[in-house]
């Protein structure tokens, strides 16, 4: 259902952006991207760089599913929810780095309006699907601690099933939203955006006619969608903590912590890296700092975090070496 999901909103973005484009494309054709440095020196460092950041991030999360879908104890809810943050971090990937790579090779700047547009839904969909997966994740945890003889009852299948569904939805919804709402702006002859990618606040700021509607989307949406699963995962963590310190035995805090370290680590990269963007961006006006910024929330966090959960989970070690 879900992949059926994903299918029709990609078939959407399409038929939407080629029944605009006639009627956009007469103030603007393409936009460029300024990347992280003009120096025509560093670009086969950064394509080396970039190219293999990517690499390991398509190989990492695709090693992490295969492990998963073939190890029958790995069929469990928590393993679950991770192979399809996997799958997430692959595309939110796959979304940003190839273009980047192909304008450094071809010694190019310029992506098409539509595919500005395109670049800028999935960047939001993915982005907003990971943050309600981590939420989901969450609250996996919270149930099999503090609820542990309900677990079974509580998490089953079709649960699991329903918290992805509802996380593509929403997601997809606000992708969408924020889409169309740029459909509407036109745009100057100034259309350079000083990143890697096209994020939805540099396409914005290179608007000609009144963005204040779509400013005010921006935080709207972004403090109800990112605030709320936030807001989850912080009172799951305050109730797992609080039913940690009362277990009597230290092995079982052990225990306990253990299963959450891998999960609150990938928490603190994701939110860490997204509040570095904000921060650089509201202190700096640096485009270079700020793209430096963006680079790490977009294509850090998938590359580490198969890492994090291969170094610190047993299982999925166990998963991975019997894969070789």
């Amino acid at each position: 259902m879900s992949l059926f999901l994903f299918s029709l909103f990609f078939f959407f973005l399409i038929r939407l952006s080629h029944n605009m484009e006639t009627k956009n494309q007469t103030d603007v054709a393409e936009f460029l991207l300024l990347g992280l440095s003009e120096d025509p020196e560093q670009q086969p460092l950064l394509f080396g760089l970039f190219l293999t950041m990517y690499l390991v991030t398509v190989l990492g999360n695709l090693l992490i599913m295969l492990a998963i879908g073939s190890d029958s104890h790995l069929h469990t809810p928590m393993y679950f929810f991770l192979s399809n943050l996997s799958f997430t971090d692959l595309c939110f990937s796959t979304t940003t780095v190839p273009k980047m790579l192909v304008n450094i090779e071809r010694r190019s700047k310029s992506i098409s309006y539509t595919g500005c547009l395109t670049q800028v839904c999935f960047v939001l969909l993915f982005a907003g699907l990971e943050n309600f997966l981590l939420a989901a994740m969450a609250y996996d945890r919270y149930v099999a601690i503090c609820h542990p003889l309900r677990y079974v009852v509580i998490m089953k299948p079709c649960l699991c099933g329903l918290l992805i569904l509802l996380s593509l939805v929403m997601s997809s919804a606000d992708a969408l939203l924020h889409t169309l709402m740029v459909l509407r702006l036109s745009f100057c002859t100034e259309l350079e955006i000083p990143h890697f990618f096209c994020e939805l606040d540099q396409v914005i700021k290179l608007a000609c006619s009144d963005t204040l509607i779509n400013n005010i989307l921006v935080y709207l949406v972004t403090s109800i969608l990112g605030g709320v699963p936030l807001l989850g995962i912080i009172f799951s963590y305050t109730q797992i903590v609080s039913s940690i310190l009362r277990m009597p035995s230290a092995g079982g805090k052990y225990r306990a912590f253990s299963t959450c370290g891998s999960h609150l680590s990938v928490v603190s990269l994701f939110y860490g890296t997204a509040f570095g963007v904000y921060i650089s961006s509201a202190l700096t006006h640096s485009s270079k700092e700020t793209a430096i910024a963006s680079l790490m929330y977009t294509v850090v966090p998938p590359m580490l975090n198969p890492f994090i959960y291969s170094l610190r989970n047993r299982d999925v070690k166990q998963a991975l070496c019997k894969l070789t």
